[in-house]
């Protein structure tokens, strides 16, 4: 039985997918330990699997990211951050890029020691890291370490090649274009965060494994075993160069079963059906429920444009602001059981991060799809190309496109949303577990 160690960053939408992973690997038989800090202790009992406190990121996100408890220069950056999603999509990436090395790359000799610490006392066969938990792949290289690698996001936040710029998308969806001068800019600051998070790798290395190969393009550091995408196996997507890894594109992170949420949401449901024909979940993400205009916009078009909808609004701290809104077609709520109730709505407007585009698949749920930041406007262009969801820009949104892009939706499942969740459904965590201690076998005979 291999043991191993599923180690994440401090934030609810990459824990969660891990913690999934965990549960899988521990039911094809390993002895699996969820490493991740104190907060999220829940949800490695959620999985049946053990957990030891390990805390990568100073930053932090335990479900709503403004209420969770973090430090004065972390909390001054999410605002920062909110801000600037309110100028368009390249004023986000480049506030983004601006923080990289404070969000992504502070304390890389702290984290090697507590990963050396959590080897010693564990003894893994081999780990399990987010691919964005930089400090943590550096650390298990530094080591030598044996890990597979998790991507939580879009499969390119794994460089496919010398061209491929972390934090630049490789393609963007029909209503988002920025001009040449802007693109221009982002490259500079992207190509600049990855000469700066190579150097500060090589340094580490140079000082804490000098007989190691060096690490090499940060951006660009995985597994040489296993790479996971936690994403649908599009033909268009880039192809990574060989590596000697196997790339497994899982499809979708949502568990066999899902957790009953209590008899409290069975009745909002069965309330708002009966106000309505049907249902509407608008949910922004952990981070982006601050936007709470957006959010307002997004009720009041549904409301006007579709007056046979009921909505579900996860509104995170803006649900006293949104309180207002609440009436017979509308629940506002500060935290929603999301996975759940995709089998119960009939259509979801989210932001495209990759949990809610990857479960909105998985459940043949249509999406209207908002990208804001990060990774989401490359998939919100692939939700568009693989005809899954229908694409806005919430820079320009108005109430009356919001409502007729819902209106759409429900009048038209888009044509692609059968074939692709199909496909998604026959893989999954399990399809992925067994394929993942397939490919690290080798590593588990090194004990």
């Amino acid at each position: 039985m291999p043991r191993i160690a599923v180690i994440s960053p401090p934030f609810q939408s990459h824990a969660r997918p891990l913690s999934v992973l965990a549960g899988a690997l521990s039911r094809a038989g390993s002895d699996v330990t969820f490493a991740c800090a104190p907060p999220f202790a829940r949800l490695a009992g959620e999985v049946g699997v053990d957990f030891a406190p390990l805390t990568v990121s100073r930053n932090a996100n335990t479900g709503v990211a403004r209420s969770t408890r973090q430090g004065a220069r972390e909390a001054e950056r999410l605002e920062e951050f909110l801000g600037s999603t309110r100028e368009g999509a390249v004023a986000t990436l480049l506030t983004q890029s601006r923080h990289r090395g404070e969000d992504m790359l502070a304390d890389p000799e702290k984290v090697l020691a507590e990963v050396r610490d959590l080897q010693e006392r564990l003894a893994p066969d081999w780990f399990v890291v987010d691919q964005l938990s930089y400090p943590v792949t550096l650390a298990l290289h530094c080591l030598g370490l044996p890990f597979a690698t998790f991507c939580p996001g879009h499969p390119t936040y794994l460089p496919h090649g010398p061209e491929a710029l972390f934090g630049v998308p490789y393609a963007w969806p029909g209503a988002v274009r920025p001009a040449a001068r802007e693109l221009a800019e982002l490259r500079r600051a992207a190509s600049a965060n990855d000469l700066a998070f190579t150097e500060r790798f090589a340094e580490v290395a140079r000082r804490h494994a000098p007989r190691r190969p060096a690490p090499g393009r940060a951006f660009a550091l995985a597994s040489k075993r296993a790479v996971v995408f936690n994403y649908p196996p599009f033909p268009w997507l880039p192809e990574h160069p060989p590596s000697g890894a196997r790339f497994l594109y899982g499809g979708h992170g949502v568990p066999p079963e899902e957790k009953d949420p209590g008899a409290e949401w069975e009745g909002v449901v069965g309330r708002l059906r009966s106000a309505a024909g049907r249902l509407v979940l608008i949910a922004l993400g952990t981070f982006l429920s601050a936007r709470d205009d957006v959010l307002a916009l997004l009720v009041r078009g549904v409301l006007s444009r579709c007056p046979d909808v009921a909505v579900v609004v996860a509104a995170g701290d803006a649900a006293p602001a949104l309180a207002h809104l609440a009436g017979p077609r509308v629940h506002v709520a500060r935290v929603v059981p999301q996975r759940w109730l995709l089998s119960r709505v009939d259509a979801m407007v989210h932001h495209g991060g990759n949990n809610s585009f990857t479960e909105c698949v998985a459940s043949g749920t249509p999406a209207l799809v908002l990208p804001f930041s990060s990774d989401q406007f490359a998939i919100a262009h692939d939700a568009e190309r693989a005809r899954l969801a229908t694409c806005l820009d919430p820079a320009t949104l108005t109430e009356d496109d919001a409502g007729a892009a819902v209106r759409g939706l429900l009048e038209r499942v888009p044509e692609g949303l059968p074939r692709w969740s199909e496909a998604v459904r026959r893989r999954g965590p399990d399809w992925v577990a067994g394929r993942l201690l397939d490919a690290m076998e080798p590593a588990a005979g090194c004990r």
